[in-house]
């Protein structure tokens, strides 16, 4: 991210990185499967005959408690017959009307898709069973205009498992904080387009990462369903809270809309053309080889919204996008809603005092700040790779210096020839993604130049010290740096430039290069 900030500076007045939506998930893990509920069932001495009318009792239960609720509260209650209308804007015009700046606003009421229990006669084996399986049941809106976090709603399955969803979102619990500190600022949409102090404000948004966030899910559930502890008699059940969908966003805000609209079409082009499967890979902090082992696809993809003009690459159900807002912002946001993808530094569940090691991100809030870190480094990786677009140089401004000679450490160096095949093979080969998070070395570049095929030990010396000289070469011009203490090496911002001006040059059409020289 540095490198961009330090090639625009002048039109950057701030950057502001943090969560944008969250959405949390609730789950009773005791009933969330089939063997979890047979044996609750079990434990409460519920047969399974008599299954459908004491899971409709406690259905009957929270519904009952949502009409108390609403009732005593004098808010609406309202069946929402189609998908079509959307039910935050709904919201919004009841608060707008009755003039609700704090509290319950309404609740929502909708059958919904949802993954719940059926119980089936099993003819072969002669006995009733249960089986999860997707289905619909009545889902309940919660919209509340928090004092603290802003709107946020929670959503409740009102058929077993009873799953709860809660979202959140972070700018709007920043606009809260920025009040209640005094300083100003200027919202549109969900973006902040100005601020007074941006450096305290970032300090507000790292803040919410220290947050108990299962207390404060817990306390938001008690809060729309006070009769949750009396659900289950004698046999209190609570709730898990993961992290189901994360939204982290870097915005870079421009003094001008004149500066973004010169430069997004630009990085448009860039993102789209230069950016191949190996580069998203490095974005989302993932290696190539285990891609390919694992086969999932991954998707680049344009679309014009109202908001502005979008691009997304997506892996996995994982995404990085690019976004202009409010004329003045742009957007950089990484999207996780497979953590497992990621790895966290951390014991063994279960096993809180033993050794530590690299383990997959769990969706459970107790990872949530690494899911933050994740998706902060992935916003600067792609925000750093942005930073070769719009190029005021022409590409022979760019090239000449490298095609030089010069003298390195007292000895007559080269040089470079991109488009000779042995020089544009080496520069395609460290660029490439799989070396951007943790460099490279002799031995991954003879594999990629050379083939990993089985030779004499005499041929692989004489392939390595071929490279070696290629990479001493590269060293001279600036193109690479060696990592302390390490046989590794890194792309430098002069190489970063130098190879995806090449690239741009060598996947241009004739036609194209002549309009552009016209």
């Amino acid at each position: 991210m540095q490198s961009f900030l330090t090639r625009h500076s002048s039109d950057v007045k701030g950057v502001l990185s943090g969560f944008d939506r969250i959405r949390f998930r609730g789950t009773l893990r005791w009933l969330a499967t089939v063997t979890g509920l047979e044996t609750f069932l079990a434990h409460s001495h519920v047969l399974l005959k008599e299954f459908k009318p004491w899971a409709q009792r406690l259905t009957d239960h929270i519904r009952q408690s949502t009409v108390e609720l609403a009732k005593s509260l004098g808010r609406p209650l309202r069946y929402v017959y189609t998908s079509q209308l959307s039910k935050e804007e709904l919201a919004l015009n009841i608060a707008e009307v009755d003039q609700i700046t704090q509290g319950l606003i309404c609740v929502l009421t909708a059958v919904e898709p949802c993954r719940t229990f059926f119980l089936r006669r099993n003819r072969e084996r002669r006995r009733l069973e249960l089986s999860s399986l997707p289905g619909k049941c009545l889902h309940q809106y919660f919209y509340i205009r928090d004092p603290r976090f802003g709107l946020i709603y929670v959503r409740q399955q009102t058929w077993l498992p009873f799953t709860i969803y809660v979202g959140i979102n972070g700018r709007e619990w920043l606009a809260r904080d920025l009040v209640r500190h005094g300083i100003g600022f200027e919202k549109r949409d969900n973006c902040f387009v100005d601020l007074a102090d941006v450096s305290q404000a970032q300090a507000l948004l790292a803040a919410q990462l220290n947050t108990d966030w299962a207390g404060l899910l817990n306390a938001l559930l008690k809060q729309v369903y006070p009769a949750h502890a009396e659900l289950f008699g004698s046999t209190p059940l609570h709730y898990y809270w993961s992290a189901e969908e994360t939204e982290w966003a870097t915005d870079m805000m421009f003094r001008a809309p004149e500066a973004l609209a010169r430069l997004y079409p630009r990085l448009v082009r860039q993102a789209l053309t230069a950016f191949g499967c190996n580069d998203v890979l490095r974005f989302l902090g993932r290696s190539p080889q285990a891609w390919r082992f694992h086969g999932s696809e991954i998707h680049s993809t344009l679309k014009t919204r109202p908001e502005g003009v979008r691009v997304k690459h997506e892996l996995n159900g994982n995404s990085v996008k690019m976004y202009d807002k409010q004329q003045t912002i742009l957007r950089v946001e990484t999207t996780i809603n497979q953590p497992r993808d990621m790895r966290v530094y951390r014991p063994k569940e279960g096993n809180a005092q033993g050794p530590k090691s690299w383990l997959p991100l769990r969706k459970g809030v107790a990872d949530l700040y690494r899911r933050a870190e994740v998706s902060q480094k992935c916003n600067e990786r792609y925000l750093d790779s942005l930073a070769t677009a719009d190029v005021s140089a022409s590409l022979e401004e760019t090239l000449e210096p490298l095609c030089r000679a010069k003298t390195w450490r007292g000895r007559r160096v080269r040089g470079l020839r991109p488009f000779d095949s042995v020089d544009s093979g080496i520069l395609a080969a460290i660029g490439g993604g799989q070396f951007a998070l943790n460099g490279f070395r002799n031995r991954d570049l003879r594999d990629l130049l050379f083939g990993a095929s089985k030779l004499p030990a005499k041929d692989l010396k004489r392939q390595s010290s071929k490279i070696t000289r290629l990479l001493r070469l590269l060293r001279a011009h600036a193109l690479i740096r060696k990592i302390p203490k390490t046989h590794r090496y890194q792309l430098t911002h002069n190489g970063r430039l130098a190879i995806s001006a090449l690239r741009a040059a060598q996947h241009a059409s004739v036609q194209r290069l002549t309009q552009l020289a016209l």
